[in-house]
């Protein structure tokens, strides 16, 4: 029996790992082992070559969240799909019946000079440098701290991809994204659109692999193009995929924008292509010109909406999100966008029912399961609010920001320990993620004055240069109070909410920012995001608001 807790680099029959890196090869060919799968594939190396039973696993790999076997076994299942094995003639990780898992060879520790992980880092140009590290430090496709504060957990490219995969295939060729030869009734199209649209990780690989069929014989597809475009993105935002797939994305929309330019549809995949990597502008254009190429294109009339929250204009958030020109059953979280828009604008009730009805009816959607206890959190009700997290974990959902959440609520008990636990979990399932590693350390006590300082000096420089959403200033407000700048902190503040930070109810609740609440300024902060959101509700048509507030 091999024990291997040390390794750095190891092989495993034909496959490098650079555990430092986080990265699987097989041949100089990256394979695709990331966030949690990453962490199975991490822990069973380190034992070894031997058995290591479901209970064993659920606590080190999964804790503090609850799963059962099924979880583990589903989780297995993706690490096998990416390292290419196969469970019936398993040569990486063998099932015991019974038992658990077992690494079929034991892994054989490397020199770091002698692995063969390549690294793959380039030096950017000065001008792309800002970019390229929001990017590395983000949370793909939303805002990593305004997830965290409690606005609506749902990137504005997840309403249009979701939506736009599941709905029937368009007859113009322009709108689909076709030569308008009939090519739409491909039956591989039509089956990869299916898998697209059901939202899961295992069902995207598969519209993946047939959007790439079909590209393979008609590598000027237009419509294969934009879906692989969709599903690349998709693994950004939803998957825990690192931004890169994100950049293909961009050229496949742009390769067909190049002979088709008054494509809506490939704008707006463009569109969804920067709203994954959470650049909110380039984003908000492609989903803009989609709409003025396509006026009924409502699935990017509401990723549009989506975007316009996140920069403050509430009002033209719920315009876009109530005047839609065909069915809004069709666009698939337009009932969160909608609480999302009541409750800042400061109708609670109206959005709590879209919010519970929303958790209840898709247990299996990872955006419900955060909003639901998340809102709960912000209205203060918290042990409904840990009752309803408790209930997400347990469907199987695993998203940093319900581990941020538990972070949250376990501070808010005074339980230390289990907030550490949480935002540990956070940072393992997205490390090139910067806000979980900052609660991290602010949780366990590790961040000292003088690397907050550093890191918040580095946010700050990549805020001002343009990148990332207002919310993250949160994080460098973070950043400043644990350097003890108390004063920096609030300048933080107040710069989120100029550039459209609207949560008022996250501010006062969240126990990250309690000691900052003690500062004499806070209350000036509270009162100037107050006049921000009355100047939103005072652009609102009161008919709108009737209409919302009686009709859930």
């Amino acid at each position: 029996m091999t024990r291997n807790s040390e390794m750095q680099h190891c092989r495993l029959d034909d496959i490098d790992i650079d555990l430092q890196r986080q990265r699987v090869e097989r041949g100089g060919v990256a394979l695709d082992v990331t966030g949690l799968t990453f962490q199975l594939l991490r822990y069973l190396l380190a034992q070894g070559d031997r058995v290591v039973g479901f209970d064993e696993l659920i606590e080190h790999v999964w804790a503090p969240a609850i799963v059962n076997e099924e979880t583990v076994t589903q989780r297995i299942k993706l690490l096998r799909q990416a390292l290419g094995d196969d469970s019936r003639r398993p040569r990486y990780i063998r099932s015991v019946r019974g038992q658990g898992y077992q690494l079929c060879v034991s892994p054989q520790p490397l020199r770091k000079e002698s692995a063969k992980v390549s690294d793959t880092s380039i030096e950017l140009p000065a001008q792309e440098q800002a970019t390229a590290a929001a990017h590395a430090r983000r949370l793909p496709g939303l805002s990593v701290l305004a997830v965290g504060v409690g606005v609506v957990v749902l990137a504005a490219g997840v309403v249009f991809w979701l939506a736009r995969e599941s709905s029937a295939p368009a007859t113009d060729g322009k709108r689909a994204g076709v030569a308008p030869n009939g090519a739409e009734a491909n039956p591989l199209l039509q089956r990869a659109a299916y898998y697209a649209g059901i939202g899961q990780r295992d069902d995207n690989e598969r519209a993946i692999v047939l959007y790439q069929r079909v590209l393979k014989e008609s590598p000027q597809h237009a419509q294969a193009s934009l879906g692989l475009s969709r599903a690349y993105s998709a693994r950004v935002c939803l998957f825990n995929f690192p931004p890169t797939w994100a950049d293909q994305a961009e050229d496949l929309a742009r390769g067909v924008i190049r002979t088709q330019p008054a494509n809506g549809s490939a704008y707006a995949a463009l569109g969804y292509s920067y709203d994954c990597r959470g650049d909110i502008e380039q984003a908000l254009q492609g989903y803009e010109r989609a709409v003025q190429l396509d006026p009924a294109d409502d699935k990017s009339r509401a990723s549009a909406g989506y975007l316009y929250e996140r920069k403050g204009r509430l009002a033209d958030a719920l315009k876009a999100n109530t005047s839609l020109h065909g069915d809004p059953a069709r666009v698939r979280f337009l009932a969160l966008q909608l609480a999302s828009n009541l409750d800042l604008l400061g109708y609670p009730q109206a959005a709590e029912a879209r919010y519970r009805q929303s958790f209840e009816l898709y247990p299996d959607n990872v955006f419900s399961n955060i909003a639901w206890p998340r809102f709960l959190f912000r209205q203060g009700r918290l042990s409904e609010a840990q009752t309803a997290l408790d209930e997400a974990m347990q469907r199987g959902t695993a998203h940093v920001d319900l581990y941020l959440l538990q972070a949250e609520l376990a501070l808010s008990r005074g339980d230390r320990k289990a907030a550490e636990a949480a935002c540990q979990a956070a940072t393992e399932l997205r490390p090139q993620a910067s806000l979980p590693t900052t609660l991290s350390g602010l949780s366990n006590g590790s961040l000292d004055a003088a690397h907050a300082r550093t890191r918040a000096e580095a946010l700050t420089r990549d805020l001002a240069a343009g990148a990332g959403y207002p919310s993250d200033w949160l994080e460098v407000a973070l950043l400043h109070q644990a350097a003890g700048q108390s004063a920096h902190a609030l300048a933080d503040l107040q710069r989120a909410i100029t550039g459209g930070y609207r949560d008022a109810a996250y501010l006062q609740v969240s126990p990250w920012f309690a000691d900052l609440r003690r500062d004499p300024g806070y209350a000036g902060i509270i009162d100037s995001l107050q006049r921000a959101l009355v100047a939103e509700r005072a652009r609102v048509s009161p008919a709108t608001i009737s209409q919302l507030t009686a009709t859930p």
